[in-house]
């Protein structure tokens, strides 16, 4: 791992749960030394990523707010796909929400626009989700290039297997390879009992998901919605917000 690496993970510690920490305490979670530690606390702080909020005491810094507003505003696919989105959960009376994955590996919600009143979701904008379970992470798996899955096997094998999706590469690499061919995967109950989605990919130019856009709504409503129509909603909306994002 690099010295950038090593001074990030850092900021992966601070969690609802635990939002202050001391040095010291890093370098015991982290297993780093004492002097390198404290450098990258220091230069975290120097960064605006981190705060001190007592003697010897840090927490997430307002850089981080500064940076997320920069992306809200910066972004060329959530610049278009925003307005797409809002008139796709209108018109199908779902929420539409827009997910990616990033190495660790992590899949968060980068965006979501309400169609169904009163739909409660226990996941939201940048809150990482699980991985392996869900319509939007299955369907942005299925569109990673192979290297990438082989390496993320190796390290989430039991993982994986707990999920459903194969106790080894053959069988993962088949289902995921199944989810591609058919371009879209639905899912009933698997993020949440009582939630279900469809999602399909937004591909780059290479074919590999950089987003998955999932329609999201309780789980009897979506039941009882015709997969036609829901991905005719679905790719159109991609159709629509890739070609503007790529103008």
């Amino acid at each position: 791992m690099s010295s950038p690496a090593r001074a990030f993970a850092i900021l992966d510690l601070f969690s609802r749960e635990r939002p202050v920490w001391s040095p010291d305490e890093i370098n015991t979670a982290l297993g780093y030394s004492r002097p390198t530690g404290y450098r990258y606390v220091k230069d975290l702080v120097d960064a605006g990523l981190l705060r001190k909020v007592a003697a010897g005491h840090y927490a997430l810094g307002a850089r981080i707010i500064e940076l997320d507003y920069q992306l809200r505003q910066s972004d060329p696919v959530l610049l278009a796909a925003a307005p797409v989105m809002q008139r796709l959960a209108r018109d199908s009376g779902f929420d539409a929400v827009l997910s990616v994955l990033y190495p660790g590996p992590r899949v968060i919600d980068v965006h979501r626009a309400s169609g169904e009143p009163g739909l409660e979701l226990v996941y939201g904008r940048g809150r990482p989700r699980p991985v392996f379970i869900g319509a939007a992470p299955k369907v942005l798996l299925a569109h990673q290039p192979r290297s990438m899955l082989v390496r993320m096997h190796a390290d989430h094998a039991a993982e994986i297997a707990a999920s459903g999706m194969g106790d080894g590469w053959p069988s993962f690499r088949q289902a995921l390879t199944e989810i591609r061919r058919q371009g879209w995967y639905r899912s009933h109950g698997e993020l949440q009992a009582d939630v279900g989605a469809i999602a399909v990919p937004v591909l780059d130019a290479e074919g590999h998901g950089t987003h998955a856009l999932a329609l999201v709504g309780s789980l009897g409503r979506l039941q009882s919605q015709d997969d036609a129509q829901l991905q005719h909603w679905l790719f159109a909306a991609v159709n629509s917000f890739r070609g503007a994002s790529t103008a």
